[in-house]
């Protein structure tokens, strides 16, 4: 795709969504990392309605490991596959405790190295908790990006690469969440709302090459 249409539908994008954030709730890095290994699966309503509990008794590593994780999942299993994520949070947290004197690393090869952190839920720490440049893929944002043309792979890291390459680097962090928004709201799985789409004019779906 060129340029000039790709900046065309960055613009339009951020115009139609100018209220796209990040929209799990934390206070620090470790409540987003644990908002978003729950996030798997899951609809960011009920993660920040689980997490509104879980950090009034559990918000650092020390605490979540003190909870263990027999306890933890009472808490979080109303977000779906409720044994591996607690499995993953408390091995994750104390990775934390043990390597890193339970502070979350600004790094991103550390983070992947944390025990069930993939590089998803890596780049959303990175971007929404140390405002580094990055750029998360998940569903909506491969759905998305794939079908108007951004990106044309079957494969969510190449997919995070060729966005990286098309999307100048300051805008990641923002085009991370407008594209979220914009699957959420306008460019369903299923049945995209393409009547109501601000760039249905430049979406390759719709023909446009």
């Amino acid at each position: 795709m060129e340029k000039d249409k790709i900046l065309q539908i960055q613009n339009k994008l951020i115009q139609a969504h100018p209220d796209a954030e990040c929209e799990l709730n934390f206070g620090t890095p470790y409540e987003l990392l644990v908002a978003t290994i729950l996030s798997a699966q899951c609809t960011d309503i009920r993660v920040n309605k689980v997490t509104s509990e879980l950090f009034t008794v559990a918000k650092t590593p020390e605490e979540m490991l003190c909870l263990g994780e027999e306890k933890l999942l009472g808490y979080i299993k109303s977000c779906g596959l409720g044994n591996s994520k607690a499995k993953n949070i408390i091995s994750m947290s104390k990775d934390l405790a043990e390597k890193y004197e339970s502070t979350v690393p600004d790094d991103f090869e550390k983070l992947q190295g944390l025990a069930g952190v993939g590089q998803k839920t890596a780049n959303v720490v990175m971007a929404n908790a140390f405002k580094v440049p990055s750029f998360a893929v998940d569903t909506h944002v491969h759905r998305v990006s794939n079908r108007i043309g951004l990106a044309k792979s079957n494969n969510v890291n190449q997919t995070e690469k060729q966005l990286k390459e098309a999307i100048p680097m300051d805008k990641w962090i923002l085009m991370h969440h407008v594209l979220i928004f914009h699957g959420r709201r306008i460019c369903h799985a299923r049945k995209p709302d393409c009547e109501n789409c601000p760039i249905r004019e430049l979406c390759e779906q719709n023909g446009v090459k």
